[in-house]
């Protein structure tokens, strides 16, 4: 029986359909879920999407924390099971305290939308296994409130642990502090990112590339030799 992968659709959700196409292309079976639902329907992971859930009113993300679905999410990821979050996804978890420091509004002001340049930092989360560190690779990049900032204790915590999972290479597009691109919480299982690697699973449509798909076929991987 293949793996079973949730995605979770909050009101404003972007990315939700392109994501469950993305597990479908690496073999596992997409779930949908609903934010008003607390049952994660026996997943073995989740995925929080992209998109501006409840149009990022007050801050990006800081409503959908408090959504139903959360609370189950929540709890599984803190017993171990993997959750990634893309965008708005990543904004959900630093508000839900699943991954430490915050997201602000790009230094520069405005929306960016662009294929970014990434380092690969850690190849060891669930969700990277199918990469090699220091690998670089081209995932396409969204978002408005995409700086990410955290206290200098936090950020230097994050690099003496091998948290930072992404780095921004070339140019750094929204003033994230040293870089980063997307962190891990300590055990693994939890991952955030800005970029959008759903985009970046077929050659012939989005970005052209499938430097993404090896999010989704590590997932695979790890859940199928747990």
């Amino acid at each position: 029986m293949t793996a079973r992968i949730g995605v979770v659709t909050f009101p404003g959700s972007l990315d939700d359909r392109d994501t469950q196409r993305a597990i479908r292309l690496a073999g596992a079976e997409p779930v949908a879920l609903w934010h008003k639902d607390k049952d994660l329907k026996q997943v073995d992971a989740v995925v929080l999407p992209g998109g501006f859930s409840y149009g990022d009113y007050l801050r990006a993300g800081a409503i959908s924390r408090f959504s139903p679905v959360m609370e189950s999410v929540i709890e599984q990821a803190k017993s171990g099971m993997p959750v990634l979050g893309i965008c708005n996804g990543f904004q959900i978890l630093t508000e839900a305290h699943l991954l430490p420091g915050a997201m602000l509004g790009n230094n520069h002001l405005h929306f960016i939308c662009r294929d970014q340049k990434l380092r690969v930092e850690n190849a060891d989360t669930a969700w990277t296994v199918d990469y090699d560190a220091g690998q670089e690779i081209h995932i396409p990049l969204k978002n408005m409130d995409g700086r990410y900032v955290a206290d200098e204790h936090t950020l230097d915590e994050l690099e003496a642990e091998g948290r930072v999972v992404f780095r921004y290479r070339d140019f750094n597009p929204n003033g994230s502090l040293r870089d980063i691109a997307g962190i891990s919480n300590a055990a693994g299982n939890v991952v955030g990112l800005m970029p959008h690697p759903e985009h970046a699973v077929e050659p012939l449509v989005g970005s052209g590339r499938t430097d993404g798909l090896p999010f989704f076929t590590s997932i695979l991987k790890k859940l199928v030799n747990a």
